[in-house]
């Protein structure tokens, strides 16, 4: 059963959209991870071996970083692959938020803002069909997310 709100159309062409950026999941991840370093300082704290970097240039030869942003990828491609299959999805999506709740102790609004730059760069790479194929499934990780967060008292 879909989790949610998308058609099986739109699941396919979603996982269409997806597919494209996936390809090149460390240089993408590694794009999307330093736009919002630059664009909001403020998310760097979470990252105690990224704070001393203030270059663009210097974020994206990190090991550090490029490592992260392959697994924010590796992470959304397994939620993608699993938009048809509600448990599976929520077996994905909730683990990984009670940690960024619990221990990590991250704002769930970086994860809209993750989502939104991985948008702005489909768009750009790929244009606006893309981003609006993908725009659904973004919201409904950002809603799973949100939700887990109220459930463990934010």
């Amino acid at each position: 059963s879909s989790i949610m709100s998308l058609s099986e159309a739109e699941v396919q062409s979603a996982r269409g959209a997806w597919e494209k950026i996936y390809v090149d999941a460390e240089d993408n991840g590694t794009t999307v991870l330093v736009r919002m370093f630059t664009e909001h300082p403020d998310t760097k704290s979470y990252f105690t071996h990224f704070k001393g970097m203030d270059s663009a240039e210097e974020m994206k030869q990190s090991d550090q970083v490029r490592g992260h942003g392959k697994k924010v990828f590796h992470a959304i491609n397994n939620m993608v692959q699993h938009l048809d299959n509600s448990e599976a999805f929520l077996g994905i999506v909730t683990p990984l938020g009670k940690k960024h709740a619990t221990q990590l102790k991250i704002d769930p609004k970086n994860f809209r803002i993750i989502c939104d730059i991985i948008l702005q760069l489909m768009e750009e790479k790929f244009g606006g069909d893309c981003k609006v194929s993908f725009e659904k499934v973004t919201n409904e990780i950002c809603t799973h997310l949100n939700n887990i967060y109220k459930e463990e008292g934010w």
